[in-house]
């Protein structure tokens, strides 16, 4: 197991290096800069100065090659070119905790009802709760969240006056919006595992254990959920890599200030620092959850820690 993970981590960093400079290679692809039309109106010897002092007049291969440098010998971002002396990791360490709280509920939510669901819909197929559950199912996948959050608005801060309608502070200001994300985990959870769990109570291996006189209990643990759960999990993972960045929309309609408005507001303003900081957590992280899901995957099926042996 310790050679297997030296070796993942070693793929890791290759696998970030690689997301880092393509990341970097097609931002320098696209014509212009970010000090373009702001640099314009300035003196010459001004908007000179301004170019030396992020680098801009180099050539692309001096510029990748001075960030490398920061990034591993200091861990240092950069500053964020559109905000003069914002520095790009305080920002993510800044906004990103909010969004990554808010997008973690809302995956813990999602994850928890819908493997749920789906267990309740398969052990109960062609009646009304399984019926229930593929209705609530497509409701997750077709309606958009900003949909939801409205909905959940009018509901609980308009007309029933529950919980605040927007802003940041204790646990009631993410109730509302960690619903309105989760509505869309719960719908794929929900169908994956009541797939799974159909497909695995089909197996023989069920009519074994049933004929040796297995326990429900044991039956439904150790035989059907473990084995169904697998593709859930694999889903999990790429989803906890993207709850730093959260959800734009949700995050304006609640007035939260994560990171997902930076996320997008670098993207149309050119930032290339703040890209490139938000481009690396998010990398890092979803390749650690990946990294996660192979652990988790010999935790719940031994079978795979078998071949990963035998390998």
């Amino acid at each position: 197991m310790l050679k297997f993970a030296f070796k993942r981590f070693g793929y890791m960093l290759i696998t970030l290096w690689i997301a880092i400079t393509i990341t970097f290679t097609l931002m320098h692809i696209i014509p212009g800069d970010p000090l373009a039309s702001m640099a314009r109106k300035l003196p010459e010897q001004i908007r000179i100065n301004y170019y030396q002092k992020y680098g801009l007049d180099k050539s692309v291969p001096e510029q990748y090659a001075k960030f490398m440098t920061n990034l591993v010998t200091k861990g240092s971002l950069g500053e964020s070119l559109v905000y003069p002396g914002r520095d790009v990791k305080e920002t993510i360490f800044t906004y990103a905790p909010k969004s990554a709280r808010l997008g973690g509920q809302a995956i813990l939510v999602g994850f928890t009802l819908g493997i749920t669901l789906g267990i309740i819909a398969a052990f109960n197929r062609n009646r009304w709760p399984d019926f229930l559950v593929i209705f609530i199912a497509l409701l997750g996948v077709s309606v958009p969240s900003f949909v939801y959050a409205s909905l959940l608005q009018y509901a609980f801060t308009v007309k029933l006056r529950w919980l605040p309608t927007t802003g940041w502070g204790s646990f009631k200001y993410t109730v509302l919006p960690t619903i309105a994300l989760s509505f869309s985990s719960i719908a794929v959870y929900a169908r994956y595992m009541r797939a799974n769990c159909l497909d695995v109570i089909g197996q023989d291996y069920i009519l074994t254990a049933k004929a040796k006189g297995v326990s429900s209990i044991a039956l439904v643990w150790k035989h059907i959920i473990r084995n169904a759960i697998l593709p859930c999990i694999t889903v999990l993972g790429p989803q906890i890599g993207g709850i730093v960045v959260g959800s734009f929309v949700i995050e304006s309609i609640f007035a939260i200030p994560g990171l997902g408005q930076y996320f997008v507001s670098s993207v149309s303003d050119r930032d290339f620092t703040m890209i490139m900081g938000q481009t690396i957590t998010v990398a890092a992280l979803y390749i650690i959850s990946l990294f996660v899901v192979d652990i988790v995957y010999g935790l719940v099926d031994p079978r795979i820690r078998i071949a990963s042996g035998k390998r």
